[in-house]
């Protein structure tokens, strides 16, 4: 399928396809809406997409680098109307459905992207991934702490560093995350305990960001970083 961008009617339909899968009345998933010239218009030049499955946040990250790498847009990450599009392209895999048959789609943040609000806008399911990859595409496996974990859930990880652009840009915190949250071993991130206890990632980011009224954090190396942290993470250290 052609790569295209929701329009402002085409964004009102997906809305009210989503208010509707709350429901006891669900719509039908709207396949139109995502060719239809009335709600969207396909990227210039064209480029191709297609539905594949993706293991983890990550593997989709990589491949939506890919393909976007090849558009002309300059600022793909600002561009609303594309991410709510690709939302809706992926939603068989955003929004599975749970046990009881039933469709969750969340706040609408996670498919419309709040762009101008660096908080809310990680909160979409494809962009706030993209733009974490991209950031780090000259080692994008350093981020593997952060978009390991399923593309239609948010883990603690990621919801702890996204919010705060001071630590997400940082090199050496995010490989530092990964090496002390992430298990390449098992392809995914330790049991850290309940959150907010000693030595998980909210307290890592608590940590940094006293550490960086004193420290200059982006001229640190993971190895560095790692080394400050206090004994409460000695069992992630290891």
């Amino acid at each position: 399928m052609r790569l295209s961008r929701l329009n402002e009617r085409g964004l009102a339909s997906l809305s009210r396809f989503l208010d509707s899968s709350t429901t006891d009345s669900p719509e039908p998933y709207p396949t139109s809406i995502l060719t239809d010239p009335e709600t969207s218009e396909c990227l210039d030049p064209p480029i191709e997409i297609v539905q594949r499955p993706f293991t983890n946040r990550f593997e989709a990250a990589r491949y939506l680098n890919e393909v976007l790498a090849r558009s002309n847009t300059d600022t793909p990450e600002s561009d609303q109307g594309l991410w709510a599009w690709l939302a809706l392209f992926y939603f068989e895999q955003l929004c599975p459905p749970g046990k009881n048959g039933r469709r969750n789609p969340g706040e609408r943040a996670r498919w419309i992207p709040v762009v101008g609000d660096f908080r809310r806008y990680y909160r979409h399911l494809l962009a706030g991934p993209y733009r974490i990859f991209n950031a780090h595409r000259d080692d994008p496996e350093r981020t593997m702490a952060l978009l390991s974990g399923p593309v239609h859930q948010a883990s603690d990880t990621y919801r702890e560093l996204a919010a705060r652009q001071e630590l997400i840009t940082n090199p050496a915190v995010v490989a530092a995350a990964t090496r002390l949250y992430y298990d390449p071993a098992k392809g995914r991130l330790k049991r850290a305990g309940t959150r907010g206890a000693p030595g998980t990632v909210r307290r890592f980011a608590e940590v940094l960001m006293q550490l960086d009224v004193v420290w200059d954090l982006y001229h640190m190396s993971p190895e560095e970083l790692i080394a400050m942290l206090p004994p409460e993470f000695d069992r992630f250290r290891r």
